[in-house]
């Protein structure tokens, strides 16, 4: 009798010893995947604020990260070079008439083309722009002005130091017949972007224009360099 009751309690001590071991077994199970969870969810966080604010899966940075705040100094740079124009202290300066030693002389390459260069020196103290179309008209012997129109070609980059010059030019036509309608006297130069002009005489060697006055065109300004 009383070995029976000592079997019947180890067997309820052992199967109690069974249940404990299996609950302690899930209670690890559920800890272990909790953990595993937290940990996954942590470095997908930390990812995720990484890519937006530094690198990205690439690992290059983005392009939010490098901007920078600039003052638009580069920008006002290129806007003064694409007009030809230099800054000195914040201000866009163009060559004044007055700054400009102007000539002009026969340059004809040969006896049916006639073309007249008309030069410009900087005798300021300086740097300006002469980038452009000059204003040009001519005198006729009966006293008549009459406009230039412009030939077609883009202007160039034209930036004069102190001493520097820069040319344009007239082209035309040239009558050899000895029966041209034309006859200049004078040629009236207002440098690009200015408003003050200046007279010059035309070419004794220039020879006569073919047409009219409308046949000749000036081209813009480049330097000699």
């Amino acid at each position: 009798m009383k070995y029976t009751r000592i079997t019947a309690l180890a067997a309820i001590g052992v199967a109690a010893t069974l249940s404990l071991t299996a609950c302690g077994g899930d209670d690890s199970g559920k800890n272990s995947s909790s953990k595993g969870s937290s940990s996954s969810s942590s470095s997908s966080s930390d990812g995720g604020s990484k890519s937006e604010g530094g690198s990205g899966s690439d690992g290059s940075k983005s392009e939010a990260g490098n901007a920078k705040s600039g003052s638009g100094e580069d920008t006002e740079a290129t806007a003064d070079a694409a007009n030809g124009a230099t800054k000195t202290g914040g201000k866009v300066t163009f060559c004044k008439t007055e700054d400009l030693a102007i000539d002009a002389r026969d340059a004809a390459p040969d006896e049916s083309s006639g073309r007249i260069d008309i030069t410009m020196i900087n005798r300021g103290s300086t740097t300006c722009s002469a980038t452009g179309f000059a204003g040009v008209d001519i005198k006729d012997v009966d006293n008549t002005s009459n406009p230039i129109e412009r030939g077609q070609a883009q202007p160039r980059i034209t930036t004069l130091k102190p001493g520097d010059a820069a040319v344009f030019n007239l082209s035309y036509d040239i009558d050899n017949t000895g029966d041209s309608l034309a006859h200049p006297t004078d040629i009236q130069v207002t440098p690009p972007n200015e408003t003050h002009t200046v007279d010059l005489k035309w070419p004794a060697a220039a020879g006569q224009i073919k047409g009219a006055y409308t046949d000749v065109q000036v081209y813009p300004t480049h330097t000699t360099k």
